[in-house]
């Protein structure tokens, strides 16, 4: 058992990032995690890694390779879901603001409000960006179980979420993993249109049509199929939008969320602007990363030669 400050602490944490909307906060240890070692050199054995991972393994492993006297990591979820729409052409985590900017800047919210209330409080803050898997973490937290999309499911947002954490110095309570998994239905082995998910909580991230639609350069041959068996020029939603899991969801209750949202990237728009013209106006947007040449190329491949807008 943890002793009483600590608990005190983390109550203090659990109450400050529900004043700020967030609703799922969970503490992973900072230990070596051997399992996912274990779990990881199998997905290298097998080439199933995308190149967008941290490359040296051991900071995958070793939390103090990230910082020195780690002994904790808070780890936030951030829900995303809005509603459907038909017409879009980008992928759900796109429709708004950029969440890397969103989260992070709660992330720090976090950091500050633990800093005015530990002495020596330090840390560092990732949403996307870090040496770890961020899903492995939210299962270490309590946060979520896994699908056999390899996606972290939750009971109240099903697996519309984006994961922030914080490593830090201070010892919180862990909490525990789940013990159980999705159902299992298959939904998403049938109809994910590279048959990147395997059936097995493994999944081929080189077949995924979201890695595909930000892949840059040209794509080959069994790329261009892949992309053009859905209409979204940037991502993909199509294992999650079967899942039953993510049938009845609650929308998010994160404000930026909820507003300024956009379904759909014009084509005419895009080869009328330039690569600068481009950043100024999407800067903040998820879908803006790779570049515009991307979005184009996907239009192009996707729709012929005169792409539908």
């Amino acid at each position: 058992m943890a002793p009483d400050g600590i608990n005190d602490m983390k109550d203090k944490l659990l109450n400050f990032c529900k004043s700020i909307n967030i609703e799922h906060t969970g503490i992973a240890p900072a230990e070596p995690y051997l399992d996912f070692e274990q779990a990881w050199r199998s997905q290298i054995e097998k080439g199933h890694i995308s190149g967008f991972e941290e490359k040296d393994i051991a900071k995958r492993v070793y939390p103090e390779l990230t910082l020195e006297d780690a002994k904790s990591v808070i780890v936030c979820l951030f829900p995303y879901f809005s509603g459907n729409n038909d017409g879009a052409n980008l992928s759900k985590s796109a429709y708004t603001i950029d969440y890397h900017l969103v989260v992070m800047e709660k992330l720090k919210c976090i950091a500050e409000f633990l800093a005015m209330n530990i002495e020596n409080f330090h840390y560092k803050a990732f949403v996307d960006n870090g040496p770890f898997s961020d899903r492995y973490l939210a299962y270490k937290a309590g946060l979520g179980f896994w699908g056999i999309n390899n996606q972290l499911i939750t009971d109240q947002y099903g697996s519309y979420v984006f994961i922030g954490y914080i490593i830090n110095n201070y010892p919180f309570e862990f909490d525990r993993p789940l013990d159980r998994t999705c159902v299992k239905c298959g939904l998403c082995v049938k109809k994910c249109p590279g048959h990147a998910i395997l059936g097995d909580f493994d999944i081929n991230p080189l077949l995924c049509r979201s890695y595909i639609t930000q892949k840059k350069g040209s794509l080959s041959r069994q790329e261009t199929d892949i992309l053009k068996k859905h209409r979204l020029v940037f991502g993909c939603d199509i294992c999650q939008d079967v899942c039953p899991h993510n049938r009845g969801i609650s929308y998010t209750a994160i404000d930026e969320f909820k507003k300024d949202i956009k379904y759909k990237i014009d084509y005419k728009e895009l080869t009328e602007i330039s690569n600068k013209e481009f950043l100024r106006r999407y800067k903040d947007r998820a879908f803006s990363w790779r570049g515009k040449s991307m979005l184009v190329r996907n239009f192009e491949l996707i729709y012929g030669n005169s792409p539908a807008t």
